[in-house]
């Protein structure tokens, strides 16, 4: 069975986050999405809290579903339950309650060591209410819960580690997005070098972390520091159109450990792939400076002491710099061949079995654009359009979820229903698409069609009496 699963999302009672990302839309959102499991976020608040364990019921094993409630309707116009009040078009959603839920919460802790503020976020999952209880009473204690649906905490990441771990056992704390220079694991601006220096003798307790929007895992794996570790995506939505954007794809027992276990395996038969962005699309992918609209490669960077090319302040330092950066540095006692990327058996350093010496545990990814960017591109129109919310919808009552269209369909299949979307989707499989990076808060673009592609597809598409 295939489970794909977004374990990185954000309640309405986070800041800046829509007040639809409610659980009974999650549910419908996920099923319009195709994702089997998807993380409550911010269990951490008490309203939150309190309306999860209300609505949701158990499930598998460490996964809840929303609970049955007899000709249930919801507020949201398009997102009734109401099998009679189904929007139009929509037949081939799933109206069963089918999505799961795991308990999931992202953290920020904000304290000093060595020498240096560090400001990282990480997130923890949960396998039951019953450990949530336990962590949530030991936090209260260190900060307010109910500020946000994110806390932020002064605690050192080592002691946050601590009480998840006290809690329970199968809790599991993952550095979030872990190259995001303001607030991360590794960041530029307030992060470490290695996770031992974060964590300390807790270090072996990470066995993943969280790429984040604006790297993908090609990046990483040259980094000496994260041999051993396993790299998971997901979304850090703060609404329901973006849950999914990226994802985690596996093959594994369906219950919260079997997903745990089959990342921390990193096996390719229960850890299929992951679902990123072009990393360029990241709003911190490359160096730069928002108020001048300028951004650098990191050579560039270099060359001008950290300072932006144009007008001399200083830049804000993206996670490819940083990436190049840590993946230049070595581990103690390990040894590489071919630029950091291979390793010799023979030069194994004694006690290094956690270590990965080969490619057989590298998990492969694949790149996608969503469906909504893709038609908005092809239609030389805002995503946010009613031309590209139709074409989404329809597209969707069609095919029955967007990863099913995006990553399955055939492209000859694709082609009788839209010229022009089959031969977007063929271009963004094989990665033909047009990147201009983001940076310094500001998100990348990415371009599929140029002016005259479009202009040739529209006519098609009106010889074919197409949708658009």
């Amino acid at each position: 069975m295939r489970i794909i699963a977004d374990l990185h999302i954000h309640s309405k009672y986070s800041r800046a986050v829509s007040r639809d990302m409610t659980p009974e839309n999650l549910d419908i959102w996920a099923q319009k999405k195709g994702i089997t499991v998807i993380g409550t976020g911010d269990f951490t608040h008490p309203r939150w809290l309190e309306e999860l364990k209300e609505k949701l019921e158990p499930a598998e094993e460490g996964l809840y579903r929303l609970r049955k409630v007899p000709n249930q309707v919801f507020n949201n116009d398009s997102l009734t339950r109401n099998e009679s009040q189904k929007p139009q078009g929509a037949k081939n959603l799933v109206w069963d309650f089918s999505t799961r839920f795991l308990l999931t919460v992202e953290i920020a802790v904000i304290y000093s060591k060595g020498g240096k503020v560090r400001r990282i976020h990480h997130l923890v999952f949960a396998p039951s209410f019953a450990a949530v209880d336990k962590i949530n009473k030991k936090l209260s204690k260190i900060g307010n819960l109910a500020s946000d649906g994110r806390p932020i905490l002064g605690l050192d990441s080592k002691e946050l580690l601590k009480i998840v771990k006290d809690a329970d056992a199968q809790a599991v704390l993952v550095p979030a997005h872990a190259w995001t220079p303001w607030f991360s694991v590794f960041g530029s601006m307030s992060g470490f070098d290695a996770l031992e220096e974060c964590f300390e003798e807790l270090a072996p307790e990470i066995f993943a972390i969280e790429t984040g929007l604006s790297s993908d895992p090609a990046m990483n794996w040259p980094v000496p520091a994260l041999s051993g570790i396993a790299l998971i995506s997901n979304s850090d939505s703060h609404s329901l159109r973006k849950i999914g954007r990226e994802a985690n794809v596996f093959d594994c027992e369906f219950s919260y450990q079997g997903i745990m276990d089959a990342i921390e395996s990193r096996d390719q038969k229960k850890f299929l792939y992951t679902i990123e962005f072009f990393p360029e699309e990241g709003k911190y992918h490359v160096d730069g400076h928002r108020d001048q609209k300028h951004f650098q490669d990191p050579a560039i960077t270099k060359q001008h002491g950290g300072r932006c090319a144009q007008c001399g302040a200083k830049v804000t330092v993206g996670v490819l710099s940083r990436v190049e950066e840590l993946a230049s540095k070595k581990v103690p006692n390990q040894v590489f061949n071919n630029d950091s990327l291979t390793r010799n058996e023979s030069q194994k350093p004694q006690g290094a079995k956690n270590l990965v010496w080969d490619f057989s545990k590298r998990i492969p990814y694949r790149s996608i654009v969503p469906l909504e960017e893709i038609i908005a591109d092809i239609c030389g129109v805002g995503v946010a359009s009613k031309r590209v919310q139709s074409m989404y919808e329809a597209t969707i009552a069609q095919f029955g979820s967007e990863f099913t269209f995006l990553l399955d369909m055939p492209i000859e299949k694709i082609i009788h229903y839209d010229a022009a979307l089959a031969e977007a989707i063929r271009r963004v499989r094989e990665g033909l698409v047009h990147l201009t990076p983001g940076y310094d808060g500001e998100y990348g673009k990415v371009g599929i069609f140029a002016l005259e592609d479009r202009a040739g597809f529209i006519k098609i598409q009106e010889k074919q009496q197409g949708l658009f």
